[in-house]
């Protein structure tokens, strides 16, 4: 991993390349063999937290099929780059399409996931006629790591909420060359995504997002009225009641959680799988049952965790969190009412995401929706199970501003 010097450019963008010394991956190993279990919970289902059964599961095939090389490999296989943005340096992978008249999209992960839950869209995104697409279908991709997350650096002031994300994104794609382009993400990506388009960045055309997080400070005031209104309204009401307990303790309390994930392995992925009922069923049948869905494999969903845990991004991972929360309450507390977005927003619904929004709540949010649809499957991390499903949206919602 590269380190800042003074004698480096703030502006160079520099080759990056991952090469993990074999003693990290040793000790991996030897803490995860020495991890003190808790005894089995009392309940049938997940309400008591992540099932002994889950992690003994994932324990074992980390430590006896798992290979980091692998996924080491993978990366290393795309070009991948760090760059100094305000003071931080950001790790990202960026792939130009051969294609000559390909659209920029730079494409934001969330938590707790990396660019690792977004690589299966890479070759369907920049390289369509080689997936079932047409050349018109191409994109230049840009896919950094947030601040704090995988091999980005962690900022080292406060002010670093999602707000300053999106400008130091628009800053990454200046740099790169890219005067016009579109923007897509999914949990805090999304949040990034459209304070980008609220804050107007430079040349920023339209955006992408498949999770309406404005219902986190207003869902009690969005209607209720159909069916799909009131199925979402009571979807968000169990998540703040039985669901929300890692999104209080990362925006109220990184540093306390940060310990336990920097020192047990174990104690990582526990706290990564439980972030959503949905998701945590199926990540639980793909270790417990051998059931994958779609590319939500063992493998895949151990390369993700087991990136956090060689980057040492557990803590400065949540503490985006923190600033996220305070972030938002400063703007509830204004009485302001956010900015309008300005550019084209699509969206798409996938049916098992946290609160599924229905159109009229997105429409609510962005009155101009230029682009909508409900997915048949998929659910929160909607690139990383549905890969293809996931591109064919991109495409679609983006495909007016070409």
């Amino acid at each position: 991993m590269s380190q800042i010097t003074a004698l480096q450019p703030q502006t160079e963008v520099r080759p990056f390349r991952i090469d993990i010394p074999e003693e990290a991956l040793v000790d991996l190993r030897n803490r995860i063999e020495a991890t003190r279990w808790p005894t089995k919970e009392l309940v049938t289902d997940r309400s008591q937290g992540v099932q002994l059964a889950t992690t003994q599961a994932l324990a074992s095939y980390w430590t006896t099929d798992y290979d980091w090389r692998k996924c080491e490999a993978r990366l290393n296989a795309l070009p991948q780059f760090t760059t100094v943005i305000d003071g931080v340096e950001i790790h990202f992978i960026h792939v130009r399409s051969e294609h000559e008249n390909a659209l920029p999209l730079i494409m934001t992960h969330g938590w707790p996931g990396s660019v690792i839950e977004l690589l299966e869209t890479v070759g369907p995104l920049t390289d369509p006629t080689a997936h079932g697409g047409s050349a018109e279908d191409a994109f230049h991709l840009v896919m950094p790591s947030l601040p704090g997350y995988g091999f980005s650096g962690e900022p080292t002031e406060l002010g670093w909420d999602s707000g300053r994300v999106g400008r130091a994104w628009a800053g990454l794609m200046k740099r790169l060359g890219y005067d016009r382009y579109v923007a897509q993400g999914g949990d805090v990506g999304a949040l990034v995504t459209d304070l980008m388009a609220r804050q107007a960045v430079e040349g920023l055309a339209g955006i992408h997002v498949n999770l309406l997080t404005a219902v986190l400070a207003i869902g009690d005031r969005l209607p209720k009225e159909s069916e799909q209104e009131r199925t979402a309204a009571e979807a968000f009401a169990v998540f703040k009641q039985s669901g929300f307990g890692y999104f209080l303790e990362m925006a109220t309390r990184p540093e306390t959680i940060g310990y336990a994930m920097l020192d047990s392995p174990i104690a990582l992925a526990a706290w990564m799988l439980d972030h959503d009922t949905d998701s945590y069923n199926k990540i639980a049948r793909a270790f417990v049952d051998g059931k994958p869905t779609g590319n939500l494999t063992r493998e895949t969903i151990v390369d993700n965790i087991t990136l956090y845990w060689l980057t040492g991004t557990g803590a400065s991972a949540a503490r985006s969190y923190w600033e996220d929360g305070r972030a938002l309450a400063a703007a509830l507390a204004s009485g302001q009412p956010p900015p309008p977005v300005s550019v084209p927003v699509g969206f798409t619904t996938f049916p098992d995401e946290i609160w599924a929004s229905p159109r009229s709540w997105v429409e609510a949010v962005y009155p101009g929706l230029a682009y909508f649809n409900a997915a048949e499957k998929g659910g929160h991390f909607a690139a990383w199970e549905e890969p293809q499903l996931f591109t064919s949206e991109l495409r679609s919602a983006f495909k007016s501003l070409r």
